[in-house]
């Protein structure tokens, strides 16, 4: 085994696996196995953060209730993670673009290509954050598996200066400096990359995971998700036009056909449709009645 330089391997994600020393000697499928072990790890690092998630969920909720945004900044993997994450609302959700944002080192061109330099500019990520025009009413989410990136920390430090809600995720434990001007951490420890500091393995499962968590239960508490139905799923394209009608369906009870009329009258709210097949009523009144329960389904149909 090779021996690391003195200092280098100090941070977790930088140090050396035992369980996969000498990998490049191994089977496929021993490596495989590997893998298998190694992300059951990250499973579990999630999991033993599960307060540090639910607390922040509901710390986002609030936010958006009150009107504001969620912002994801990260650099590399972990800002294509949170890029990701934020993009996939709209089409789930029908939230506004504008509602979960992702911000990346390097900008757009990074999700592609790496920009590795960018991340080593904290002004670069308080720029992001003063060019977003954050607000106190604003979660700022940094992601940085090192717990050291300085583009986030830039980021978070102006977030916390215009007042916004702050939220750390890293996985190694809470970097002290920060604890300052951080609101809140979620830290699984996943332990040592399988190929040591390659963090888009654990540290990037652990992330995914908890991004999933952070939108996807927030949303269910908008109201957003009616049993485990996407209700406000936006109808784009072929496939989400057809999820529509299931669930229109599903819900309601009545043939493709009806359900399809109503999905047509309802501008392509699955929602509002279920509303006024259910209550028997035109789509203004059905969003009348629908705003009136701030747009929580169960509230009318139980």
């Amino acid at each position: 085994m090779v021996s690391p330089a003195k200092g280098c391997m100090q941070f977790t994600t930088e140090q050396q696996n035992l369980n996969s020393v000498d990998i490049d000697l191994k089977s496929t499928s021993e490596i495989v196995q590997i893998f298998h072990e190694e992300d059951r790890k990250a499973i579990k690092a999630v999991e033993a953060e599960s307060e540090a998630i639910a607390h922040a969920i509901e710390l986002c909720v609030a936010a958006f209730r009150a009107g504001g945004r969620l912002f994801y900044v990260g650099a590399g993997t972990s800002g294509r993670l949170g890029v990701l994450d934020a993009s996939e609302c709209p089409p789930t959700f029908s939230t506004p673009p504008e509602m979960v944002q992702g911000i990346i080192a390097g900008g757009d061109v990074a999700l592609r290509r790496s920009a590795e330099g960018e991340e080593d500019k904290p002004e670069r990520g308080a720029f992001a954050v003063r060019e977003q025009q954050l607000t106190a009413q604003d979660v700022l989410i940094g992601i940085a598996s090192s717990g050291r990136t300085p583009y986030v920390i830039g980021a978070l430090r102006e977030a916390h200066t215009i007042g916004a809600t702050t939220i750390f995720f890293c996985c190694v434990p809470p970097p002290e400096q920060l604890k300052g001007w951080v609101t809140h951490f979620i830290t699984p420890i996943v332990g040592p990359e399988i190929i040591a500091g390659s963090t888009r393995l654990k540290a990037g499962t652990a992330t995914k995971l908890v991004l999933n968590m952070l939108t996807t239960v927030s949303m269910i508490k908008l109201g957003k998700v009616y049993n485990n139905l996407m209700i406000d799923v936006h109808a784009s394209n072929t496939k989400l036009v057809a999820r529509s009608i299931r669930i229109v369906q599903f819900i309601t009870g009545v043939d493709t056909k009806v359900a399809e009329e109503a999905l047509t009258r309802a501008g392509g709210r699955a929602k509002l449709a279920i509303v006024m097949l259910m209550k028997e009523l035109n789509p203004t009144d059905a969003n009348i009645l629908l705003e009136e329960h701030g747009g929580f389904l169960r509230q009318i149909l139980d």
